[in-house]
């Protein structure tokens, strides 16, 4: 059996669908995955000792009307050679559904909460993530029902799925702990604030600590007055690393502390000490995105953060304090 997985979003949402790989390969064993997927993704997925072959797919609009049905051929030509007996719409996208369908893929399960999948799935499956508890690698695998893998996994259980074949977190052995911190999201989650960041790089004793400050280039111009004030604290990584270089780099590390974002994930999945900071607010709350894996954690406060749904600036992850992720950080068992 040839099974497509489709999740054309970021890295997070990437890191956390792998898992359906692992659980189909153990219930198939001689199955092929193909992992459809945003071509930055790949040395992601390509990490992925449970997916056979990545295949990239671009969601940006074709740049003038008369291309569109050209585009339209392209990626029904693209799904129909790759020969596959399911898809499976992890994430729907319209252009995928439409082309899955005209390529004739026999089996095509996706969610039923949007409009389209109606007439172009012929399996939907009825999760509703937005006010669902469970986390969403959990919903992703219960997507895999149709095909008989139907029972609930657990988090501990999930968090040993992703099946990384390297940035595992065994290459550092002794020395300061190296200590990655990414502050920024790209606003794509609540931030805990450079502020906080600030103090927390002042509390950790520069004899026990290496720290880097990790993200994209135009984060670094965002943060440069931060980087400035701690350059003798801090080694700036922000925008020299390709992916695959940010990989090793954390998976060569000790541990990183971000908000939620792809970077928490991939450590996670990496198995060094990774703690992520939230919001308490639904659905961005840890239930649903928490960080996965062994050496994982969260941090956010224990109460409602409605007050703050109209804002990126929380008052409710800025009130984590640095002494508290000090305390996380340094204790495993918090």
């Amino acid at each position: 059996m040839r099974i497509i997985l489709s999740r054309t979003d970021s890295i997070g949402d990437v890191v956390l669908t792998l898992p359906m790989a692992a659980a189909l390969k153990q219930s198939y064993p001689g199955c092929t995955i193909i992992f459809l997927g945003r071509d930055y993704t790949r040395p992601v997925v390509e990490l992925c000792r449970f997916v056979d072959e990545f295949v990239p797919w671009e969601n940006s609009p074709p740049p003038r009307p008369s291309t569109n049905q050209g585009r339209k051929d392209e990626g029904i030509n693209l799904l129909r050679n790759l020969k596959a007996d399911v898809i499976i719409q992890v994430f729907p996208v319209k252009e995928i559904c439409q082309a899955a369908r005209l390529a004739g893929i026999p089996l095509r399960i996706a969610t039923a909460g949007r409009f389209f999948t109606w007439f172009t799935c012929n399996k939907l499956i009825h999760i509703p993530r937005k006010f669902s508890a469970l986390h969403e690698s959990q919903l992703n695998l219960k997507m895999l029902k149709p095909l008989g893998v139907d029972r609930n996994f657990s988090l501990e259980e999930i968090g040993g799925m992703y099946g990384l074949t390297s940035g595992q977190a065994d290459k550092r052995t002794g020395g300061r702990f190296r200590l990655i911190l990414h502050p920024k999201s790209k606003g794509s989650a609540r931030e805990w604030g450079l502020d906080n960041f600030s103090k927390l790089i002042d509390l950790l004793p520069s004899e026990k600590f290496d720290i880097l400050i990790t993200g994209t280039k135009e984060e670094g111009i965002l943060m440069a007055g931060f980087l400035e004030k701690h350059r003798d604290r801090v080694k700036d990584m922000t925008g020299k690393l390709s992916l695959p270089e940010f990989i090793d780099l954390i998976g060569s590390s000790d541990g990183l502390v971000a908000a939620s974002t792809g970077p928490l994930h991939l450590a996670a999945a990496s198995g060094i000490r990774a703690i992520g900071l939230y919001a308490p607010m639904r659905p961005i709350f840890p239930q649903r995105w928490a960080p996965l894996g062994k050496n994982a954690t969260y941090l956010v406060l224990d109460k409602t953060c409605n007050d703050c749904r109209k804002t990126m600036d929380c008052t409710c992850i800025r009130s984590i304090t640095p002494e508290s992720v000090i305390k996380t950080l340094t204790n495993p068992h918090c």
